[in-house]
């Protein structure tokens, strides 16, 4: 506010303080027949005849100050000039009025009267705030709607308090009012003045954010063209930073960090690695087989790239991130050899989202690994190669992103074959509910004397494809069982067993290989059963593998033929026991010794439970585990499900699971119903992955302890090194709380409740 205004203001409040108490003094000393009495009420009613009209001239002068600040050189309305004369003829007769009876008059007995003349002081209070009001109405536009409102009270308040003034003796409501306007002016400029300070304070808030837009685009943009120098370079395949960095941010927010936070680990991903700008063009192109004196200018990177980027000193982050991106976590990595949390939060980040997409394909010729495998690689370098709260991160987004793909498998609907097993369908998994799989096939031109026929393989895979390749058969686990032609010859690859008959529905010297298929299949434990079925006959097999732990697909196939209008659906008809006939004994790993809960075998994930124990107090469950020859993964090991419903069975009535523990040092569950304080270290004693996995096949005992405390629920186990303790917090305070094992291609036997 200026300082003019600032006057003006502070004279209107002290002007009206003295009216309200000089008109106070008025009241108190009329009739008090003393030498004061007799001074105060003469100087209290001059004063407040007197300061009445100075309040007004002073509001004059307010409303001209105003027009003032809108445009200095903006001419005075004359009404105004008015009423400054009209205010100073007023004061003038209220001196006058000491020497005369004509407005008010003080009688023998000290009192208060109104004189002939009273109403004159009344004439300026009234017509000089419509003329005022006129001049605020012409300059509206000038003033903000809290300054406009204030003029607007201070003017229609007091002149309807004086028309009632007129009517009304002994209380001066229109002195009260103009102190009451005269403080209202004061608030709804003060009011004014700091909405103006907030408004400039959001504008200079605006102007800084969009400095900081700026800034940010610009840094963006320099950031982007580093990465496009990179890839211009050949140092990687378009889009392979990008996907890096997109990943490394959703670890950083998957951890809960802030945004900003998580635009340091992006920023920090793009730009981790420009210092292979610096790099010989050759040593670039021999990027997958460097010399050794290739290798030795590689391992500079981290050096170099940190060097280019510590010029930022704004984003320090930059360069420590650049740097030690190739440590460990256990702190074997370089340049420096940090370990665990020394090693910067960013620089922990990036090293994981850069495995997961160097081991998806990342831009190498290399074939991406299959998401088993990959989840496998984080499972084991957690806490070696990786920061375990980064690489679980990452097992989850693999983990929801596996659920994704399977959702939106596309299968062909048709494939065409030259020569025998150049193109096989992406397969068709079999279960114990019946899967129909249609089919048309016709011959393609060939030449005479070779083969022309369509066939089915029948195989394990963790992608569901084919594969041939020795690198992609070891990393997907590719097992081939069967290959069956539609005349009824056949190849058992792998299986245990197999059996094939063939009925004839044509003469043999009638057969035709083409035309409408429909296979029938299904898988019951260790058992498959077949029926291909064209126009000449049926051929139905029966295969048996070598246990029940793996998995089986259909893929269409051929040679010299084109297969099309490929379809296939399940149908809800479930197969038993009865509905395919054994052609091998069931290989059996639960006949060992029996004790409080009967022994389960668990072929597949979670696919058999124990009989569950509630929990109550303290109580320990050991037992025999026994990991299926079969098993070839981390977590091919026994499982804790901890749990509630109503018949206190897994899946049963009103279930909530509460946490699942993986005994290799993994948890699940459901937090909309508990929350696990989980914390699993691998002690001194932990023999390495490779050994853990050797060790379960040949069989050792695990122990589980647990411990009810209220809606408390706490999990300790130790077997081989690993050591898991987790406290489980119920949402929903079950007093009955059950715990049941599971586990994925493993044996359970001997369980013992120990109390």
């Amino acid at each position: 506010m200026d300082k003019r205004r600032k006057t003006i203001l502070l004279y209107m409040e002290l002007s009206a303080t003295f009216l309200l108490l000089f008109d106070r003094q008025a009241y108190l000393y009329s009739g008090v027949l003393t030498k004061t009495g007799y001074i105060m009420v003469r100087v209290s009613n001059f004063l407040v005849f007197f300061m009445t009209t100075a309040v007004i001239l002073i509001f004059n002068y307010y409303i001209i100050n105003l027009i003032k600040d809108y445009d200095k050189s903006y001419k005075i309305p004359k009404r105004l000039q008015f009423v400054t004369i009209g205010c100073l003829i007023q004061l003038l007769l209220v001196v006058a009025s000491q020497f005369n009876d004509f407005i008010y008059y003080i009688d023998e007995n000290n009192i208060y009267h109104r004189g002939k003349g009273f109403l004159l002081c009344y004439i300026l209070p009234v017509v000089c705030p419509f003329i005022q009001y006129s001049v605020i109405v012409r300059f509206k536009r000038f003033f903000s709607k809290l300054i406009y409102i204030s003029l607007i009270l201070y003017i229609t308040v007091p002149i309807t308090v004086a028309l009632i003034q007129i009517f009304t003796y002994g209380i001066s409501i229109v002195n009260m009012s103009l102190v009451a306007v005269s403080i209202s002016l004061y608030i709804f400029a003060y009011l004014d003045i700091n909405r103006t300070v907030a408004r400039a304070h959001q504008i200079e808030i605006g102007k800084l954010k969009e400095d900081e837009l700026r800034m940010k685009r610009l840094f963006n943009q320099t950031a982007n063209s580093f990465v496009k120098a990179m890839e211009q370079k050949g140092i990687y395949e378009k889009g392979y930073i990008f996907n890096l960095a997109n990943l490394a941010r959703a670890i950083a927010e998957g951890a809960g960090n802030e945004p900003d936070k998580c635009d340091e680990v992006y920023y920090a991903a793009l730009l981790y690695n420009v210092g292979t700008l610096c790099l010989p063009d050759v040593v670039i192109l021999n990027k997958n087989a460097p010399s050794p004196a290739d290798e030795l200018l590689i391992k500079e990177i981290p050096i170099l790239s940190s060097n280019i980027l510590s010029g930022i000193d704004e984003y320090p982050f930059l360069k420590n991130a650049a740097k030690y991106c190739h440590e460990n976590y256990d702190g074997s990595g370089y340049p420096d050899g940090l370990k665990g949390n020394n090693i910067p939060q960013a620089a922990r980040i990036i090293a994981v989202a850069e495995s997961y997409i160097k081991m998806t394909g990342g831009g190498d010729d290399e074939e991406a690994l299959p998401y088993i495998i990959m989840r496998e690689e984080f499972i084991k370098n957690a806490g070696i190669i990786y920061d375990p709260i980064y690489a679980n991160i990452m097992i989850h987004l693999m983990d929801k992103e596996n659920l994704i793909k399977a959702d939106k498998s596309v299968r062909e609907t048709e494939i065409q074959c030259k020569l025998y097993k150049e193109k096989v369908s992406t397969g068709i998994e079999l279960t114990d509910m019946i899967t129909i799989i249609q089919f048309e096939a016709e011959p393609i031109e060939h030449k005479e004397g070779e083969f022309s026929t369509p066939s089915i393989i029948v195989f394990d895979s963790y992608d569901m494809h084919h594969h041939t390749n020795p690198r992609a058969v070891k990393a997907y686990r590719y097992q081939e069982y069967a290959e069956i032609w539609p005349d009824g010859k056949y190849v058992s690859t792998s299986a245990r067993n197999m059996e094939v008959k063939v009925i004839e529905h044509k003469n043999r010297s009638e057969y035709d290989a083409f035309g409408m298929y429909e296979i029938t299949a299904s898988k019951y434990d260790d058992h498959i059963k077949i029926e291909m079925t064209n126009s000449c006959c049926t051929v139905s097999a029966i295969i048996s593998l070598y246990d029940n732990s793996k998995s089986a697909y259909i893929g269409l196939t051929g040679e010299n033929c084109y297969i099309k209008n490929i379809a296939y659906k399940k149908t809800d008809t479930r197969i038993d026991s009865l509905s395919i006939a054994k052609i091998s004994d069931s290989l059996i790993y639960t006949d060992r010794l029996e004790s409080d809960i009967p022994n389960i075998q668990i072929d597949k994930t979670r696919s058999a439970y124990t009989k569950s124990v509630l929990i109550d107090e303290e109580f320990r469950i050991d037992f025999h585990s026994l990991s299926l020859p079969s098993s070839n993964l981390v977590w091919h090991c026994p499982y804790v499900v901890i749990f509630y419903s109503d018949d206190g069975k897994v899946f049963g009535e009103g279930y909530k699971e509460y946490t699942l523990i993986k005994l290799n040092g993994e948890i699940s569950g459901n937090s909309s119903f508990a929350d696990n304080n989980f914390n699993m270290k691998k002690k001194e004693s932990f023999p390495g992955w490779d050994k853990w996995r050797e060790i379960n096949k040949e069989g050792l005992e695990y122990s589980v302890l647990f411990m009810k405390r209220g809606n408390k629920v706490e999990t300790v186990t130790e077997t081989l090194g690993i050591s898991i303790d987790n406290t489980t917090i119920l949402r929903d305070h079950n007093d009955k709380v059950y715990v049941a094992l599971t586990g994925d291609e493993v044996a359970l036997t001997d369980i013992r409740i120990v109390r």
